[in-house]
């Protein structure tokens, strides 16, 4: 590990955030301690702790820097991309690219939203971040006659960040996970949503009766 001294303020904050998502896929959320971030940052506690006092802090920052990397990856597409060119590349990108790594870090993420207010807060941000995001293409797609008429974006957008969210789960849990087979059904299911294959309102009205 070089030694980050050199480096500025915000380059810092960038190698101890890499540092922790390492720590934290290898050991666990748990079991990783400030100082074993620090270590593998190649930097002293006391110089850690400047940046992020606690590992709260430091899954606030992860989950900060995810929602601005999605957020670029949303604006990559000019405005009249066809939205299923738009969710194929996305399902390309976190289902089959990125490591499988993230995928574990995401859900450790999310089960320790279950029991700390502050990563819940964190996380509920980054998901009504994702929601609106998702709503605003599927209707912007509606108004160019993409999908069918009757369709609720939310509600569309709500669906495809459960099922989404699913795939995230089973990839990290399921070394032997296919990813190829499994994003190409989402992807599928999702069309068909769109296309008006599945009346979402008619199916929560039947589930909530």
């Amino acid at each position: 590990m070089s030694d980050p001294s050199h480096l500025d303020p915000a380059d810092r904050r960038e190698r101890i955030l890499d540092a922790a998502e390492r720590s934290f896929i290898r050991a666990g959320f748990h079991r990783s301690t400030m100082q074993d971030v620090a270590r593998e940052a190649g930097m002293s506690p006391g110089n850690l702790y400047r940046y992020f006092p606690s590992k709260d802090a430091i899954v606030e920052g992860l989950v900060e820097r995810d929602r601005a990397a999605l957020a670029e990856d949303f604006e990559s597409f000019p405005e009249t991309c066809a939205l299923m060119r738009i969710l194929a590349a996305l399902a390309r990108k976190h289902f089959l690219e990125e490591p499988r790594e993230k995928a574990v870090l995401t859900v450790q993420i999310w089960a320790e939203a279950t029991v700390n207010e502050a990563v819940a807060a964190a996380n509920a941000a980054i998901e009504a971040d994702i929601l609106a995001r998702f709503a605003h293409l599927i209707a912007a797609a509606k108004a160019r006659g993409e999908v069918v008429a009757g369709l609720d974006p939310e509600e569309a957008a709500r669906l495809i960040m459960t099922m989404s969210s699913g795939l995230f789960v089973r990839r990290a849990l399921f070394p032997d996970f296919d990813a190829p087979r499994e994003t190409g059904a989402l992807l599928a299911t999702i069309e068909g949503i769109l296309k008006g294959d599945v009346a979402l309102s008619s199916a929560a009205a039947e589930a909530s009766a």
